[in-house]
């Protein structure tokens, strides 16, 4: 077992731009769909990202906020393991625009082409309550 700091493990998650967001949907299942950090690698425990309000996506976290994110890394340098991570979490949506100024990348204008002033979209802000990780040999649990 290992001890790793939040601010460790944010270093080692830097590189980690995609995760599975998992939401329940409305019978009840659970269903994952592939979302980027957008750059926000400097991880405290919150995960920002962005959809369209009309989205299946937004609509189960208006049913149920309760999301799990899931990263997987590469294998390391010279073949070393790779890094995973879980966060168990509460998901808001914000319809602000200067937060979403907080968070923009301008790869982003690729799915929202208006940039900030796309109609319809909102940003997820994931407050984590729940870290766990595994890193080869090495695991452990951060509570936030």
């Amino acid at each position: 077992m290992s001890d790793l700091s939040l601010h460790d493990l944010s270093k080692k998650m830097a590189k980690l731009d995609f995760t599975m967001m998992a939401t329940r949907s409305s019978d009840g299942t659970m269903t994952a769909r592939p979302m980027s950090n957008n750059g926000d690698v400097e991880y405290r425990g919150d995960s920002y990202f962005f959809a369209y309000d009309s989205s299946r996506k937004v609509a189960d976290l208006r049913a149920d906020p309760q999301v799990t994110l899931s990263y997987t890394g590469a294998a390391g340098m010279l073949g070393g393991p790779p890094l995973f991570v879980t966060v168990s979490g509460t998901a808001a949506l914000v319809d602000d625009k200067a937060a979403f100024a907080d968070h923009w990348t301008k790869d982003l204008d690729r799915y929202f082409p208006q940039g900030i002033d796309t109609p319809g979209v909102v940003m997820i802000r994931v407050e984590a309550k729940a870290i766990r990780y595994w890193d080869g040999g090495d695991e452990g649990e951060i509570a936030i």
